[in-house]
């Protein structure tokens, strides 16, 4: 999972928790944001983190780490066809003109073959044993290496179908150019990518097999505080895959904020740590009702922080695995990719207006980009006046891909006014 779960090849993501000043964290394509008046800096930072294991990133284990990172990546490239750019050959010498292509992106499965993922009802039986769980969920808890162009990170992925589908975090193949499923049993495979949807965090993968144990998975929405639960994953990778940890459901529909995404979560008493991340949260009769993705972590070095876990429900997980299986992307999100923030009144008396929203950044392959500039300030958009985020949000969500949103805009000293055209976020997202 990430270290939040959610450890990206940074080490670190931005911090969720108490909002800080608009200057230091600015709101990425729409998400709430900050109001005008200035918040004090709270007195610790809370830092939700992925959870997936990455070499190189633990200093005790430095050399060892190097050494496993540097063979897994050394035997992938042998693997794989190399780019090899010739170099001035010495005088005396012939000088080797092949080239041949780098591969740095997973091969990808064929989408469009009609598996859906199903989720059953609860059943109104005894629990199981923590015993008869594990003994029935195990087989279908996998372990994900991903190569990476300069290492390796490891993850969890959990069995969808005894064909192989396998359900994981977009944060553990993030980046990967090839990535590995070890079973329970022993066997492993290399997998294909299904799709990937960073919104959400999730991504499905897929080995070419056909006896595999699939996971049955229950319906979140059926789940109530202080259910037990239990997470079993890979915490630490490799070195203690398999491990199973108990809690219990501590909160529902727990908003976290995430690089710029909103994630709709649970959250859970349950131990989760690096490796994690793409496990199962199940339920007391061997349901998975969540995909582990992250923790929240304290960064204040005396300030320790346990029990914070968090789960994707899988009411949230099905229409996205439905739809990378489908299309390999999720549709029917609209994006401006722009990124804004609301003024503090001394930015409104400096520009000379009364309301707002100032423009931080434009992102590349937004249509924005050459009409809309940082420092801008946003008066209107649809002539409905833009007092927050949430009045631009508003606009946005009831408007689809291709459609356009007129802006009046205040550039300098100069009123301008503006289309922008909506797209699709996974177009943006690349």
């Amino acid at each position: 999972m990430y270290h939040y779960y959610y450890d990206g090849p940074d080490g670190g993501r931005p911090t969720a928790g108490p909002a800080t000043q608009a200057t230091e964290e600015p709101v990425r394509d729409l998400p709430a944001g900050p109001e005008p008046e200035p918040v004090p800096e709270p007195p610790e930072k809370r830092r939700p983190r992925k959870c997936r294991s990455e070499r190189g990133a633990a200093a005790v284990l430095l050399g060892l780490t190097l050494v496993l990172g540097g063979l897994a990546v050394a035997l992938a490239i042998q693997a794989r066809p190399l780019d090899i750019s010739a170099m001035a050959p010495a005088e005396g010498y012939m000088e080797n003109t092949q080239t041949v292509a780098v591969d740095l992106e997973l091969q990808r499965y064929p989408n469009g073959d009609g598996t859906t993922l199903t989720l059953s009802d609860r059943p109104e039986t005894a629990p199981l044993s923590f015993q008869e769980i594990y003994q029935q969920v195990s087989p279908s808890v996998v372990s994900i290496t991903a190569l990476l162009p300069m290492g390796s990170s490891q993850g969890t992925g959990v069995v969808m179908t005894a064909d192989g589908y396998i359900i994981t975090n977009a944060h553990v193949i993030e980046g990967a150019f090839r990535a590995d499923v070890s079973l329970e049993d022993g066997r492993s495979f290399e997998a294909k990518l299904v799709g990937s949807d960073e919104s959400t965090d999730l991504a499905v993968l897929k080995v070419e097999a056909d006896d595999l144990t699939p996971a049955v998975f229950g319906d979140s929405d059926q789940m109530v505080v202080g259910d037990t639960v239990v997470a079993i994953g890979n915490p630490m990778g490799e070195q203690l895959r398999g491990t199973m940890t108990d809690g219990i459901l501590s909160a529902i529909n727990r908003d976290m904020e995430v690089d710029g995404n909103t994630m709709t979560l649970l959250q859970t008493t349950a131990a989760l740590n690096t490796g994690n991340s793409g496990g199962a949260l199940v339920n007391d009769q061997g349901q998975v009702i969540g995909i582990t993705n992250m923790k929240l972590i304290s960064n204040v070095s005396d300030n320790t922080l346990e029990g914070l876990g968090f789960a994707i429900p899988t009411t949230t997980v099905k229409p996205v695995v439905d739809a990378l299986i489908a299309e390999g992307v999720v549709t029917g999100r609209p994006t401006l990719g722009v990124t804004v923030r609301a003024m503090y009144d001394f930015e409104q008396e400096e520009y000379g207006v009364d309301q707002g929203l100032l423009v931080v950044s434009v992102a590349a392959g937004s249509d924005a980009k050459g009409k809309l500039e940082a420092g801008d300030i946003l008066l209107s958009a649809n002539s409905v006046p833009l007092h927050t985020n949430d009045d631009l949000l508003a606009i946005r969500d009831e408007l689809q891909a291709g459609d356009a949103i007129d802006f009046e805009v205040r550039r300098g000293e100069d009123t301008l006014t503006v289309a922008v055209e909506l797209m699709e976020q996974y177009q943006l997202e690349g």
